[in-house]
C-alpha cells in the first residue's frame, strides 16, 4: 500500500495562529479584566487599545491573533513556553510513554521513504524543535524562491522542512499529525439573544482606557449565519473558520493522494459552550489581561469538524485519550518500563506520570483522539483485516 514516498507532516501546539483563560462569563454578561500591576506599560495591550479606539470593537478571532502572533509581542513569537519553567506542557513532555506507545507504526514506514514537514510560526519552537531533532545542523531558506522557510536533517538521516503555513507543504501521499493544534487556531464567540446570534467582541473599557472588556454586537453575525446550525441547542457557541478550512483541505488531500490524519487535542462533541482560557506558569490567566504574556486555547469541537469534512473522507472518533493509548498498548509498555527501571524514584516518576496521561479527571479523559483516512481504508477495517491502530480494542494472541 505504501510503495512510494510517506511524508509525515507534523502540525504541532503552535501552528498558523494562535491560543487563551476563562473569559470571565457571568449569566450572559461579559465582564472586564481586572487591574494589574503587570499591564503599566505592556506594549501590546497599548497597542490593542489604539487600534480599538480607530477601528472599533474587535472580534476573539482578531484578539488572538495579535496577541499570539503579534511579529513585535505576540506569545509564540518570542516565548520559550514548553515545559516545567514555561506555561504549559503537552503530553509528550509528561512521559516517554506517550511517544513510545506510537513505536508500532515504525514498521510501516521502515521501508519508505519518509520526509518531514513541520507547520511552525513560532521562532523559539522552530529552534527547539532543530536543536531537538537535528542538532541544529539547519539552513535558512528564501522565502521568495522556497515554500519552507528552512530545512535539515535529522539526527537519523531524514530531511525535514519547516513552513508557516499548512498551504505551503507539498502534496502527496502523508500522515498528517495534528497535537494540540487545532486548540491553538482564533475562535469566533456567539451568544444567543433573542433567536439570535450576536457576536461577542473585546472593547476598551470607557472607564478604565487601559482595560479591556467583553461586548455584544449589535446585531446577528454573518459569520454565525454561515457556521452555526440552525437545530443548535445551546446558547453560547465558539466556532473557527479556520478550522474549517484545514480539516477540508485534509479530507480533500487524503481523498486525492492517500494516507490519514490523527489529531490530538482538548475537545468535545459539540456540548460545551465557554471554552476559552488562558494559561500563564501552570495556571488559568485572564485571556484580557496583560496580553501577550499568557498562551491562549479554545476546546476544538469534533463534531464541528465532523460536519466540515463532510463525505469527502471516513473518520473514527473522538475518543478519549485513556482509551486511544489504552489500545495502543500503554499498559504493556508500562510494565516493561517499570520491570527495567533501576530504581523506585524513576517508578515512582513513571507510574505519576501514567496517572497524568490516563486518569480520566487528569489528560485522560479531556484529550481527545481523532483520525480521517480514505473511505478505502474503513472499508478493510470493518472486515477486520487491517484494524485501526488506537481505535479499535487491543487483542492479545
Amino acid at each position: 500500500m505504501m510503495n512510494g514516498f510517506v511524508r509525515l507532516k507534523y502540525f504541532g501546539r503552535t501552528v498558523t495562529h494562535v491560543r487563551s483563560v476563562f473569559a470571565a462569563r457571568n449569566g450572559g454578561r461579559y465582564q472586564s479584566s481586572k487591574i494589574e500591576n503587570s499591564q503599566d506599560g505592556n506594549p501590546l495591550l497599548k497597542y490593542l487599545t489604539m487600534k480599538i479606539k480607530a477601528t472599533g470593537p474587535f472580534t476573539v478571532a482578531e484578539y488572538m491573533r495579535e496577541v499570539l502572533t503579534n511579529p513585535l509581542k505576540g506569545y509564540y513569537m518570542h516565548h520559550d513556553m514548553l515545559g516545567e519553567h514555561g506555561d504549559f506542557v503537552t503530553s509528550p513532555e509528561i512521559s516517554q510513554i506517550f511517544g513510545e506507545v506510537f513505536n508500532q507504526f515504525q514498521y510501516l514506514l521502515n521501508a519508505c521513504d519518509i520526509s518531514i514537514h513541520l507547520v511552525e510560526v513560532s521562532p523559539k519552537l522552530s529552534e527547539i524543535q532543530a536543536l531537538n531533532l537535528t542538532k541544529k545542523s539547519t539552513e535558512a531558506k528564501d522565502e521568495d524562491t522556497s515554500s519552507c522557510y528552512k530545512i535539515g536533517i535529522t539526527k537519523t538521516g531524514l530531511p525535514i522542512n519547516w513552513y508557516y503555513h499548512i498551504q505551503d507543504v507539498p502534496s502527496g501521499y502523508t500522515f498528517y499529525i495534528a497535537h494540540e493544534f487545532f486548540d491553538a487556531l482564533p475562535i469566533h464567540k456567539f451568544q444567543k439573544v433573542q433567536d439570535e446570534w450576536r457576536e461577542i467582541l473585546i472593547d476598551v473599557d470607557p472607564e478604565i482606557p487601559q482595560k479591556l472588556r467583553f461586548v455584544l454586537g449589535s446585531s446577528c453575525s454573518p459569520i454565525a449565519k454561515t457556521f452555526v446550525q440552525a437545530d443548535e441547542k445551546r446558547n453560547h457557541v465558539e466556532v473557527c473558520p479556520e478550522a474549517a478550512i484545514i480539516i477540508q483541505k485534509l479530507a480533500n488531500q487524503l481523498k486525492k493522494y492517500g494516507g490519514a490524519a490523527l489529531i490530538a487535542d482538548y475537545g468535545h462533541s459539540g456540548d460545551k459552550e465557554d471554552t476559552f482560557r488562558g494559561f500563564r506558569s501552570h495556571q488559568l490567566h485572564n485571556v484580557l489581561v496583560d496580553p501577550g504574556t499568557a498562551d491562549l486555547t479554545a476546546d476544538v469541537d469534533f463534531n464541528f469538524l465532523k460536519m466540515m469534512i463532510g463525505n469527502t473522507v471516513s473518520s473514527f472518533g473522538p475518543i478519549a485519550q485513556h482509551e486511544f493509548l489504552r489500545n495502543m498498548g500503554i499498559d504493556l509498555r508500562l510494565k516493561v518500563l517499570m520491570e527495567n527501571a533501576k530504581d523506585h524514584t524513576m517508578q515512582t516518576h513513571l507510574m505519576q506520570s501514567y496517572d497524568v496521561l490516563m486518569n480520566p479527571d487528569k489528560m485522560g479523559k479531556r484529550f481527545q483522539f481523532f483520525s480521517i483516512f480514505p473511505h478505502g481504508r474503513l472499508e478493510q477495517t470493518s472486515k477486520n483485516k487491517y484494524p485501526l491502530a488506537g481505535f479499535t480494542e487491543l487483542e492479545m494472541s
